[in-house]
């Protein structure tokens, strides 16, 4: 039987995504005692046990949902009558903890000039995984985007099949055309990703829409995408650009809202 330490190891290792469950109170008679844990998948696999019966199965509805938004949480629960809507009978009481375990977020970003060199820098100094791709190939190759963690020269349509795409995943294009964008973003709407941003001026944005709605591409599809990218900053330099950038992508993951906080 695989140890939970052993489990988490591998997922650690792999990146994947799970929720640890530990019991870190009990009082009375409880099914399992304090510190036992549970590692729950999210296809509702575990490993280890917090009881099982009618309390594991609360355990790992929970933990799917902290799985889903990335919020630990401290459940709390009596064993003392099921008809009150108790997991148990066996009279005492238990605390679990549940602690998502997600991996590092991912950035991916399309396109590797200047402004696409200042963002992958940025991005790996703030945390990233960096995943870089661009069909040219000599502007994807760790001499040109030495902080990337790996390299895609590839279409933008065929990353999907490339690059796991989750809701962890943050997409920047800082491609070179409307043309490029409008054949590559379809199939990046399919993914998971949390964050798809384009860079360029609004005009040319609604040059990529056109194209895209021309090709039957569904306006739910298109409004996913952040264009023009980034705060505005009045950025000039690649550097100011990536600042933008990078900017937008952390407020919405920590649910910001980018006013000035001494406004």
């Amino acid at each position: 039987m695989t140890s939970i330490y052993s489990a988490l190891s591998k997922l650690e290792e792999s990146g994947g995504v799970g929720a640890l469950c530990t019991i870190v109170w009990t009082q009375g008679s409880t099914p399992r005692g304090a510190g036992s844990k549970m590692l729950v998948y999210p296809d509702g696999g575990f490993v280890g046990t917090v009881g099982g019966g009618a309390l594991e199965n609360r355990v790992v509805r929970e933990a799917l949902e902290a799985i889903g938004d990335g919020k630990p949480r401290k459940l709390s629960y009596k064993m003392d009558d099921p008809e009150l809507g108790d997991p148990g009978v066996c009279g005492g009481q238990l605390e679990v903890f549940v602690e998502p375990i997600v991996p590092n977020p991912l950035l991916l970003v399309i396109g590797g000039g200047h402004v696409g060199k200042a963002v992958v820098h940025l991005g790996k100094w703030l945390g990233f995984r960096v995943a870089a791709s661009d069909d040219r190939p000599e502007f994807c190759t760790p001499e040109a985007l030495p902080e990337a963690d790996e390299f895609h020269p590839i279409p933008m349509a065929e990353l999907p099949q490339h690059v796991e795409i989750t809701p962890w995943t943050s997409i920047v294009l800082t491609t070179r055309g409307a043309d490029v964008d409008a054949i590559g973003l379809p199939a990046l709407f399919e993914s998971d990703a949390a964050y798809i941003g384009v860079i360029g001026s609004r005009r040319r944005w609604a040059t990529t829409v056109k194209l895209m709605q021309e090709a039957g591409v569904s306006q739910g599809k298109i409004e996913r995408v952040h264009s023009p990218i980034g705060l505005e900053l009045n950025a000039e330099t690649p550097e100011e650009i990536a600042v933008s950038i990078m900017a937008e992508i952390i407020m919405l993951r920590a649910g910001g809202d980018g006013k000035q906080m001494s406004g």
